[in-house]
């Protein structure tokens, strides 16, 4: 299913309305909260499981819970500020797992200090762990300014 909601509270609706994992939506606030400098509320959506990947806008690949949890901190660190919205979404749930594709616009700080455009095509994986769904797969098209 594809929709274009109007704002991140319809977003979050719709995935309640849907039956989709309780993370979705929650997962919108805190990708805004590490543009904020802040990426605890990551470890409430992040399973902390050793099989959980992260492919980020940095290019890097990240396997296990450790090195996803410090790539979130270092993306927090850089303090990008700026605001990202979901623009497209589609959302798959079969048994206890749970895939969205989304396209990612908004904007950010770049390296040099100005601001720059976003538009990332993204990939989130759920797996319901112990009652609750949370996320084991993030993986986005790179930003030339965040690349390694």
């Amino acid at each position: 299913m594809n929709f274009k909601p109007a704002a991140p509270a319809v977003i979050a609706l719709c995935f309640l309305a849907l039956g989709a994992p309780r993370a979705l939506a929650a997962g919108n606030a805190d990708a805004k909260a590490v543009l904020k400098a802040n990426a605890a509320p990551m470890e409430r959506v992040w399973s902390h499981a050793a099989d959980v990947t992260y492919m980020g806008p940095t290019g890097g690949f990240d396997l296990g819970w450790a090195g996803v949890r410090q790539n979130w901190q270092a993306q927090a660190a850089m303090k990008l500020g700026g605001k990202i919205e979901p623009e497209q979404i589609h959302l798959l749930v079969s048994g206890g797992l749970a895939v969205v594709s989304e396209v990612e616009v908004g904007e950010n700080t770049n390296a040099n200090g100005k601001t720059a455009e976003v538009k990332l095509r993204t990939t989130n994986i759920f797996r319901r762990e112990q009652g609750s769904w949370k996320m084991v797969g993030h993986h986005t098209d790179t930003l030339p300014y965040l690349s390694k």
